[in-house]
């Protein structure tokens, strides 16, 4: 649509991106339903970026009332084949402190009430997301953060909650046993779909806070978290535009292909008008 190269999500305190050139805001409607924002489009760096505050300007939306198939269905109509997702985390881990960065390579969800595919309604498709984070994007974060000066972790285990509420101090004790790394309340949903729509992507993680499962600090609020996150977020900046710079060529990641196995259902089966809905997502695999 706008040839677009890059999609950007920005979370809890990343409403706008400096720097882009040429601005441009599109509003998009999909099959899905309105996105979460007008997508900011413009030039950093010499390449095309779509921005998109997930939570709205102004932060109004809550993480589970996210329309998050419209946010990546949008983005795959702009023509985004990589997706950069910041994040706001608690740390999990004594080793992983607050202001610290992490490029997490796994998911845990234990969400609720989300609906995470694009697919039902006579169509039936099982992507594989053994390894949900793309490896070659994430890498390229992992370097950038390196060179914009972070104290960044690679890899790790993102636990998703529903919220939007923190955790009460048994389910951190619990979740802690688990051995998860980091919590949040988003990206699980924006890997999956982004999967299935065939899109790169991978997340930098801020840390804000030790959730409320350290005994030596106090347990999370959002009060407290609105300063650490503040510079974490301009610390994020720093690495997107060292990530922009270092993505290059073309896709030769599993996330490239990752539908061309997954759909199940004869295609004589599917409905017209659902092969004509999702027409984006499954176009090359299903006339």
């Amino acid at each position: 649509m706008s040839n677009v190269e890059i999609g950007v999500i920005g979370g809890s305190g990343l409403y706008k991106m400096e720097g882009l050139e040429g601005v441009e805001e599109i509003e998009l409607s999909t099959p899905f339903g309105q996105p979460s924002d007008k997508f900011i489009v413009g030039e950093l760096i010499g390449k095309r970026i779509a921005f998109l505050p997930r939570h709205k300007r102004g932060h109004t939306i809550q993480p589970a009332d996210l329309n998050f198939r419209a946010n990546i269905y949008g983005m795959k109509e702009l023509g985004v084949e990589r997706i950069i997702s910041v994040s706001a985390v608690g740390s999990m881990k004594e080793g992983i402190h607050p202001k610290d960065i992490v490029i997490p390579d796994q998911f845990y969800d234990n969400t609720k009430r989300r609906v995470s595919t694009f697919f039902g309604d006579d169509i039936v498709a099982h992507v594989s997301l053994a390894d949900p984070v793309c490896p070659v994007l994430s890498g390229i974060l992992y370097q950038s953060a390196v060179t914009a000066g972070a104290k960044v972790h690679r890899g790790g285990v993102y636990l998703c909650i529903e919220g939007p509420q923190f955790s009460t101090r048994g389910e951190s004790l619990i979740y802690k046993k688990w051995g998860v790394d980091i919590i949040g309340m988003t990206n699980v949903t924006e890997a999956k779909l982004a999967r299935e729509a065939e899109i790169c992507y991978a997340t930098i993680a801020l840390v804000t806070d030790y959730d409320c499962w350290h005994k030596e600090e106090a347990a999370v609020t959002a009060d407290a978290i609105i300063g650490i996150l503040n510079q974490n977020v301009e610390t994020s900046k720093r690495i997107i535009k060292e990530a922009v710079g270092d993505i290059k060529g073309s896709r030769g990641c599993i996330c490239a292909s990752a539908m061309s196995n997954a759909i199940i259902t004869s295609p004589d089966k599917i409905p017209s008008e659902t092969k004509e809905r999702l027409k984006l997502i499954i176009g090359k695999y299903v006339k």
